[in-house]
């Protein structure tokens, strides 16, 4: 998210869709609503701190009437229609080198099973690892056009790190198909080209190069029924996306567009 406005003692950080309008700096810290896993989540956060992953805000605390408050991260944070900047090749390999970062620390810290981690972009084969889930443009932190820090963990849940990448490469490649791409993306991004610099970047072996495609298929149908949910629960935000994004057509345009072309990323991955 991004600072608005010049507030004596706070102001609003924008972006987001959940969160829009809710989330606050005041000086060092960025008060938000927190999610029902705060207390497990901050307790994660500290932990990967303790394993090396410095690049993500520290938990300070929560508030009596239901926010967290973590320590702010400087830099710029992407929002869209997104910036040639951000979509760089350099860009996109550090990305896939911070995601990278997180996991090596991230396997080392046990997950506290007794939670109920929030499933809306959980990996649907499980996991012993924590998955960030969503990094998208918009809770990367970049400094000197590098991916330096991760925000909003709050849809982090077990899976397997290639899931993590998966879901990664969905926003940063990105992988949809060229008319939903425009929305939001320069004209011009090499898709295939751009899943292997983002693989790269990451480290994955032979084996996840070929697995990748199949694991992006799967993280689109999850996230379509991830806006389906929330939909139908009467979310007007993701309502609203919905109809001014193309509605379902959309999804079943990326859906057959990501088969379509199964063959070219995999092709992309493996030579």
């Amino acid at each position: 998210m991004t600072p608005e406005g010049e507030a004596t003692d706070s102001e609003v950080l924008v972006g987001g869709m959940v969160n829009a309008g809710a989330v606050l700096r005041r000086g060092a810290l960025v008060e938000r609503p927190a999610p029902p896993h705060a207390i497990a989540l901050h307790a994660h956060l500290l932990a990967l701190r303790e394993h090396g992953f410095d690049a993500a805000p520290v938990p300070v605390g929560l508030t009596a009437d239901g926010r967290e408050q973590v320590t702010f991260v400087p830099g710029d944070v992407a929002l869209p229609p997104f910036p040639h900047w951000v979509m760089t090749r350099p860009a996109l390999r550090s990305v896939g080198s911070l995601l990278r970062r997180l996991h090596e620390s991230a396997a080392a810290v046990a997950v506290d099973t007794r939670v109920e981690w929030p499933q809306g972009l959980a990996d649907p084969e499980g996991g012993t690892m924590l998955c960030h889930n969503d990094v998208c443009p918009e809770n990367v932190v970049f400094r000197d056009g590098r991916a330096v820090a991760l925000i909003d963990f709050d849809l982090a849940a077990p899976g397997r790190p290639l899931w993590d990448v998966a879901m990664t490469a969905r926003y940063w490649v990105p992988m949809l198909d060229p008319l939903s791409a425009t929305a939001s993306y320069p004209d011009g991004l090499d898709a295939p080209a751009r899943l292997r610099i983002l693989a790269d970047g990451y480290g994955l072996t032979p084996q996840e190069l070929g697995e990748l495609p199949a694991v992006v298929e799967q993280a689109t149908g999850v996230c379509r029924a991830f806006v389906a949910g929330r939909v139908a629960a009467g979310d007007t935000v993701f309502t609203r996306a919905l109809d001014e994004r193309g509605g379902w057509d959309r999804w079943d345009r990326m859906q057959a567009w990501l088969v379509d072309h199964r063959e070219t990323f995999t092709a992309a991955l493996l030579n």
